[in-house]
């Protein structure tokens, strides 16, 4: 009754955890003949059958019949391999010498301790089984969306539980900033990486990498998921803002017109599971200057000087075209960069006239030392209105001037249109 009560509850088991029926059988089997060699020191002369209908399992011991007179030291005989004639006749009087002689073996035959290390290592080798399917399950799901539940919330990372039970996590880096879950709540995501610690799967899903966006858009539009249009690069800031340059291989079809859709139906849907990520959706070419000016819109380009060696482009813009190419804590100007490879710089462009409100910096040579009204004059900066339309930390970065004194230098220009 011991052995059936083992056997099912394993098979129980198995149905809970969706492990292969015919591989369970084969673990129990080598279970069992584990025991059976750790016993009689060998498992050759033994039959295993796993009932896998009823849940439990049968042992046979298999022996050739031999003269009574055999079975001493005058003949090689072992007892896991030979039977004597008269004990073959006391299981069944009709047997004869030479024959084979199968005999049911019970499992109380191995004493409590035995059948509970069989239990133990059933129990491991179905953990480590399951674990594998797991692991090898997700690695092939890598770059995959999966939705999942939150089981558990952390500072550092969330629990996930997909509708097979298992766990997944969600680190805090993984997730766009304004994220919020709560226990219950289903999370989209894409499955990232997945390793083995100490032979338990670690599965890593994400919400901020662009692999998650470009799954999101195969999902929406259809001529993504055809191969009618290709997504030939995502960047991202998470939460903030992301450029999508798609290309169609197909003249009839429009990939920016398809991305977005009908009135932005098929975008809306992105937007909203990104939590309202601010998506540009770029038309690619190889043209390096009409590619760059297509991911700084919305501001219009005046002209675009390029250098292939050092890969730097220098774009001028109107006055008022100036913060829409940077864009929000300059979000726009850095995305246009990573999509085009190209580190660009903004300048104003000084053939266009100035407008009346604004001074030029020589009208503060008084207030600020010449030396830096000339090296930001370098970089397009001839007007107050002009450095201030960039950041401090654009304005370090392209003059070399210390932030300490660039932010002395705004206070002075920005004094100038105080009322």
């Amino acid at each position: 009754m011991e052995a059936v009560n083992l056997i099912e509850s394993f098979s129980e088991f198995k149905d809970n955890k969706n492990i292969d029926r015919a591989t369970l059988m084969s673990i129990i089997e080598d279970v069992f003949r584990s025991m059976l060699i750790k016993k009689y020191g060998s498992d050759k002369n033994f039959d295993i059958i796993v009932n896998p209908d009823k849940g439990d399992v049968e042992i046979y011991k298999n022996r050739k019949i031999v003269d009574d007179e055999f079975a001493d030291d005058s003949f090689d005989y072992d007892e896991n391999k030979h039977i004597s004639f008269s004990a073959a006749q006391k299981i069944e009087p009709d047997f004869e010498i030479g024959e084979d002689l199968s005999e049911k073996v019970k499992l109380e035959d191995f004493g409590r301790r035995a059948v509970l290390s069989v239990r133990q290592n059933l129990v491991q080798k179905i953990l480590e089984l399951e674990k594998s399917e797991i692991y090898n399950k997700y690695k092939e799901k890598v770059g995959d969306i999966i939705t999942a539940e939150v089981y558990q919330v952390w500072k550092k990372e969330i629990m996930l539980m997909d509708d097979e039970g298992n766990e997944l996590l969600l680190p805090k880096t993984e997730q766009i900033p304004s994220d919020f879950f709560k226990k219950g709540d289903t999370v989209k995501a894409v499955v990232s990486k997945v390793d083995l610690k100490n032979g338990t799967p670690s599965i890593i899903v994400s919400r901020t990498s662009p692999v998650f966006l470009e799954r999101l858009f195969e999902n929406e539009v259809p001529e993504i998921f055809d191969g009618l249009i290709t997504i030939k690069k995502i960047v991202r800031e998470p939460g903030e803002r992301a450029k999508v340059a798609v290309e169609s291989y197909d003249d009839r079809i429009d990939p920016v017109g398809a991305c977005v859709g009908m009135k932005g139906s098929r975008i809306h849907g992105i937007v909203r599971e990104l939590k309202n990520e601010n998506i540009d959706v770029i038309n690619y070419t190889t043209n390096a200057q009409l590619l760059i000016q297509r991911t700084l819109s919305p501001a219009k380009i005046t002209s675009i000087k390029i250098d292939e060696d050092t890969k730097r482009a220098e774009v001028f813009l109107k006055p008022d075209q100036i913060s829409l190419a940077i864009g929000k804590g300059g979000f726009n100007i850095k995305l246009a960069g990573k999509l085009t490879g190209y580190e660009i710089d903004v300048f104003r462009d000084t053939d266009i006239d100035v407008e009346t409100e604004d001074v030029d910096l020589e009208e503060f040579s008084d207030e600020i030392d010449a030396a830096i009204i000339e090296q930001l004059k370098t970089i397009g900066c001839d007007t107050a209105k002009a450095v201030l339309e960039l950041s401090n930390e654009e304005l370090v970065r392209r003059t070399g001037i210390a932030e300490e004194a660039i932010q002395s230098v705004r206070d002075v220009l920005a004094s100038e249109f105080e009322d």
